[in-house]
């Protein structure tokens, strides 16, 4: 199994936000700011590798029966963990944005569809790769929407003021509305990129 796919699978080919269009809730809330979205992804990102390479690793050990209930406990525990962590050394600023959506991990679509369609099947070492690829892929998607949100919204760039005067933010993108126009013209533009790839490789 070549390790670079896994990777492009993940960041571009299977994007969890820009194809699969998963994750959209925390999307909505927490890329207010490139920061916030930065630190989401990453959140994720840790909880994403540790979980498939547990599962991994113990995919013989589950009965069937018991195999959802297995992957929430694991899951939890990661999520347990990170948010402690992020409320040890994360800003406090940060902490209060990402709020709930932390726990929420918990139930994220997109490490339960990891674990279920790969890590349960799958040797340890590439489980790890293709969470790494999905966690990136996803952590790409909330830093660009969150980097653009915050920059038409509040005129800056992970906290640095580049737009100081007010008359030049466009406020509804820092609002839930602004995420969704975000995400469409970001997927507009990609798969027009794609397409003209394509027809240059024909």
């Amino acid at each position: 199994m070549n390790v670079f796919k896994l990777l492009k699978r993940g960041i571009v080919d299977e994007n969890p936000i820009f194809v699969q269009l998963l994750a959209l809730c925390p999307l909505l809330a927490i890329t207010t700011s490139g920061l916030n979205a930065l630190t989401m992804g990453l959140a994720t990102t840790a909880v994403l590798i540790c979980a498939c390479a547990v599962i991994s690793v113990l995919r013989k050990a589950f009965a069937s029966e018991i195999r959802i209930p297995a992957f929430i406990v694991i899951v939890a525990s990661f999520v347990t963990i990170v948010g402690l962590v992020l409320e040890a050394y994360a800003p406090p600023a940060v902490n209060d944005a990402l709020g709930i959506y932390i726990p929420l991990i918990t139930v994220n679509c997109i490490i339960f569809a990891r674990l279920e369609s790969f890590a349960s099947k799958n040797k340890v070492f590439h489980s790890i790769v293709d969470a790494l690829g999905m966690g990136l892929g996803l952590t790409l998607g909330f830093v660009t929407i969150g980097i653009i949100r915050e920059f038409l919204g509040a005129g800056s760039v992970f906290g640095i003021e580049l737009l100081q005067h007010p008359s030049t933010h466009v406020l509804i993108m820092i609002l839930s509305p602004g995420a969704f126009f975000t995400l469409g013209i970001v997927i507009m533009v990609r798969k027009y990129i794609r397409t003209k790839i394509k027809e240059r490789q024909k």
